[in-house]
């Protein structure tokens, strides 16, 4: 879901009536319905607030349902792989929306759906490959909005993020706020998060004491992993570990076992979903010849947390939580504490 793919092509000017238009300058006033948002450094009008919204994937289907607008959507797809739905906050949203497909959203999805405004990502549904882009939307007559976290920053043809991952949601829930009328509820949301967050980042350990964290996705031969723009990279550093590939300008990205030996992690964390389960990569990682003489392989630290924790979602300040609790433990029993 999160692998890099080729280059995106940019939001085509819309015809008049189709929904979204894209600013290259400034315009006349828009209608009093018509809301202008920035996405992805684009300034973007809706000439009117969704009714039939469809979603891709688990974190951004949530970020509709936090916001309390199940009877703004249409349906969603998501792969059933992405964890247990059944102890989740907005379990309500699932049971009130259509769950369109198991696979990656298409234009026939939307258009079942009479969809009338998409919300995924790059990576996150929309994809080069297959046809399924903004653009493509735009031409439909359907407007759409990128999730944050995936936007491509341009440093190459795959890179994505242009923004720390928190601060990613935050502008996203914002934005969802100010289009769906819900401003309030976002505000209201956004403040707790940045109070938990806070929270956890008071307790955290500081200077040499914070571990150094590796997050493992997948992969044998390369593992693929978060840089700086990913929503791994803050869920580490505000429960007070560091992200060993924080220089890597890129959300999710694959990089070479020989990287991870060099920078010696404490700690892993596992991203778990799909057909390989968190206790095969853990029986992996820990048996795996070159990283035997990594700290966490040696001492056998291994967190897991969900995908939906790691992606861009309103989970995200839970898995702080959890992982800061985890990494003072760490900080406890390491001998540099």
């Amino acid at each position: 879901m999160r692998k890099p793919v080729a280059a995106a092509a940019l939001f085509s000017l819309l015809a008049t009536g189709c929904g979204a238009t894209v600013e290259k300058q400034p315009s006349a006033k828009a209608s009093s319905s018509a809301v202008t948002l920035t996405n992805c450094g684009q300034r973007v009008t809706y000439d009117r607030v969704p009714e039939r919204v469809v979603t891709n994937d688990v974190g951004i289907t949530e970020l509709m349902f936090a916001l309390g607008l199940e009877d703004r959507m249409a349906g969603f797809a998501m792969p059933d792989d992405k964890g247990d739905l059944t102890g989740v906050p907005w379990k309500d949203g699932y049971d009130q929306v259509k769950w369109l497909s198991k696979q990656q959203l298409t234009k026939e999805n939307v258009l079942d759906a009479r969809g009338d405004w998409v919300f995924a990502g790059w990576n996150y549904g929309f994809r080069d490959d297959n046809g399924f882009t903004p653009d493509a939307l735009n031409k439909l007559g359907i407007p759409s909005y990128i999730l944050t976290e995936s936007c491509r920053n341009g440093r190459t043809k795959t890179s994505r993020g242009i923004m720390p991952p928190l601060e990613a949601l935050y502008t996203d829930l914002t934005n969802l706020g100010k289009l769906f009328g819900v401003e309030q509820r976002a505000a209201t949301l956004i403040a707790g998060f940045k109070k938990e967050v806070a929270a956890v980042a008071a307790k955290a350990p500081t200077g040499s004491a914070r571990p150094k964290v590796f997050l493992y996705d997948s992969g044998t031969d390369s593992p693929f992993t978060s840089g700086r723009y990913a929503a791994p990279e803050e869920v580490i550093s505000k429960a007070g570990g560091v992200n060993i590939m924080h220089d890597l300008d890129d959300s999710w990205t694959t990089v070479g076992w020989e990287t991870v030996v060099e920078r010696d992690p404490d700690v892993i964390v596992i991203c778990n979903y799909g057909d390989v389960s968190a206790e095969q990569k853990r029986r992996f990682l820990l048996s795996y010849a070159p990283l035997k003489n990594v700290s966490a392989v040696k001492h056998k630290r291994v967190f897991v947390l969900d995908y939906v924790d790691l992606v861009e979602s309103p989970r995200n300040p839970s898995a702080i939580a959890r992982l800061g609790a985890y990494l003072r433990s760490v900080a406890d029993t390491s001998p540099a504490s």
